[in-house]
């Protein structure tokens, strides 16, 4: 699931930005979408930033498509674009995500020659296992925090699996994971100690992979690591570099989105019994299901790409360089593109007319490459909580992450009624 979106250098400083800067305003993370409607209905480009270099902010669906579809935009150097600056003390976060062609198209091709679908449907046996036996853990205790006992420990199994790593490391590559996404918010929503973590993070990481990567040279084993260094194409092989940052890559876009997703989908159909029952009734519209949460409370909220020459926009004028964010969250309850946007709809992706496409995975060029393994997990997870859980009680408001841009649940608390 794509991670790619700035850090805004400028936030908080513009006073001509007004209500705009509030996307960025931790109070809006559990609920931010009344405040995407009114940006949304109010204009349809929002500056951040109206000076030099100018950053814009787009809530609507059509814009949004647009620009992704566009080669005009894509992506330059972080030390040279609108959005945060790396600083001496912060290597960033690169990958393929944010290259253009043909770099770009470099890399994904290399990249799907290992993560390929035969590879992904491997995880199934595990996922379903896994699934089985982290649930009837939590149906026992009754009520629990189910982001802790299910929504996290699966995809952190199955996202260390494909990289091979042992087991015992999972917790502190979980913490690293947590480190990095919160280091894609803007640097002025980090304190000291988050800024530091994230680069603590980056460098362990790197530390750690490129041990990895040395001994899975020496010693090919049957994960997905060993598969990146062995791929080549007419001569050509991913460099160390590029494979940690396809590790990183992985890591933060492979993980921490799964989470969100199967924890987003879970507190959906807890605020509306009627839909879990019907989701229970009709076992076929889970995968439509898994599309809707998508669309109705993405992980991702939204992303960045920097104008690559002069572009007319959304009735403004764009120079090179430009920043554009956007808000993929905005653009997915957008009634333009999805009638009743703001319900969560079973249907609305099982229909033989299917809705607008949503923006959960990215669009175009930089499609999530791992969607497929994604909506696996999630698949897997909702059919086990579906055969084992008659109803889903919540007993507490649920708290959110601090992260802004990969917005999450950090506790749900639920009451578990079993068959």
């Amino acid at each position: 699931m794509t991670t790619e979106h700035p850090g805004v250098a400028q936030v908080g400083v513009v006073a001509e930005a007004g209500g705009v800067r509030e996307i960025f305003d931790p109070r809006q993370r559990g609920d931010p979408y009344p405040l995407y409607r009114t940006l949304r209905e109010s204009a349809r480009c929002h500056w951040l930033s109206p000076q030099s270099p100018r950053i814009g902010v787009l809530t609507r669906h059509a814009d949004c498509v647009g620009v992704l579809q566009d080669p005009a935009w894509g992506h330059v150097p972080m030390e040279t674009s609108a959005f945060r600056p790396v600083t001496d003390q912060d290597e960033g976060l690169r990958s393929m995500l944010r290259a253009n062609p043909p770099t770009h198209t470099r890399l994904r091709r290399l990249v799907s020659r290992a993560f390929t679908p035969a590879r992904i449907a491997r995880f199934r046996p595990m996922a379903e296992a896994l699934s089985g036996e982290l649930l009837a853990a939590a149906v026992d205790r009754g009520e629990v925090d189910l982001v802790e006992t299910f929504t996290r420990p699966l995809p952190l199994r199955v996202i260390c699996s494909l990289l091979g790593v042992p087991a015992r490391d999972e917790e502190v590559f979980s913490g690293w994971a947590s480190a990095l996404t919160r280091g894609l918010d803007p640097d002025q929503v980090l304190d000291p100690v988050e800024r530091a973590q994230r680069t603590e993070a980056t460098r362990a990481f790197a530390d750690y992979f490129t041990e990895l990567i040395a001994r899975r040279r020496a010693e090919p084993g049957g994960d997905l690591l060993s598969d990146l260094i062995a791929v080549q194409e007419q001569g050509d092989r991913l460099s160390a570099d590029e494979l940690l940052e396809i590790c990183v890559l992985l890591l933060v876009a492979g993980y921490d989105t799964t989470v969100n997703l199967v924890a987003n989908a879970v507190l959906a159909l807890a605020r509306d019994p009627g839909q879990y029952t019907a989701l229970r009734a009709d076992r076929t519209l889970v995968p439509a299901a898994i599309e809707e949460t998508l669309r109705y409370d993405p992980p991702v909220q939204w992303t960045g790409r920097t104008a690559l020459a002069d572009t007319d926009l959304a009735g403004q004028t764009f120079r090179a360089g430009d920043g554009i964010i956007l808000v993929a969250g905005a653009a997915h309850r957008d009634p333009d593109a999805f009638p009743h946007p703001d319900q969560f709809d079973l249907t609305r992706y099982a229909t033989a007319v299917p809705a607008a496409r949503h923006l959960g995975f990215g669009h175009g060029l930089h499609y999530c490459l791992g969607a497929p393994l994604a909506r696996l997990e999630a698949e897997t997870m909702l059919t086990a909580l579906l055969d084992r859980v008659t109803l889903l009680e919540i007993t507490a408001e649920p708290t959110y992450r601090p992260h802004l841009a990969v917005r999450g649940v950090d506790a749900l608390q639920v009451r578990l009624h079993a068959r």
